[in-house]
């Protein structure tokens, strides 16, 4: 009879024991915090190589040497729309940086017409990509827009922002980027 008892406490504890583990290898692993950054930080910008509003294209090795921010945007995006006034002072105190760079590239936007006539009616003076097939927003695994990265002149990504950015945000991130 004792047996059965022993043999049940013996389970019971078993099962403590491997919820205890499972409990404190996930301590700290927050999933709101691991949504917010980028698996990319530290790691070298995917290549890209994309057409922009003026005829021209853009890519990431025509700016190596250059600190690049790139935004992920589109123009019926709410969070786009009220982070770019962000944008477009942050862009007024660094558009004449000989070694600055700001891309903001068009995800899930297909019609260029209407993304030239947002991009002429808001100002947006820095260079605008298309994003054909998505191709720089799968490289770049965004999970949405906005999101903005910034590259060092070195091609590696250090810094990232999901979400509306701000201009000390921006300012924190050109920074870092001219730091590394």
């Amino acid at each position: 009879m004792k047996r059965p008892a022993l043999l049940i406490a013996l389970a019971v504890a078993l099962v403590v024991t491997s919820l205890g583990v499972v409990l404190a290898l996930n301590v700290g692993n927050d999933p709101q915090t691991s949504s917010q950054h980028s698996n990319l930080l530290g790691k070298p910008a995917p290549a890209f190589n994309l057409p922009t509003l003026t005829g021209t294209r853009v890519s990431r090795d025509a700016l190596q040497g250059k600190t690049v921010i790139v935004n992920f945007w589109n123009t019926w995006c709410i969070p786009c729309q009220q982070e770019l006034s962000e944008l477009k002072q942050f862009y007024s105190q660094h558009a004449n940086d000989p070694d600055f760079v700001l891309v903001g590239i068009v995800r899930d936007d297909p019609d260029t017409m209407v993304v030239r006539e947002y991009v002429q009616g808001e100002g947006m003076g820095w260079t605008i990509a298309l994003d054909p097939g998505d191709k720089a927003a799968l490289d770049f695994a965004t999970r949405g827009q906005p999101e903005t990265y910034a590259i060092s002149p070195q091609g590696r990504i250090v810094g990232t922002q999901i979400g509306p950015v701000s201009s000390s945000g921006l300012e924190a991130m050109l920074a870092t980027s001219r730091a590394a």
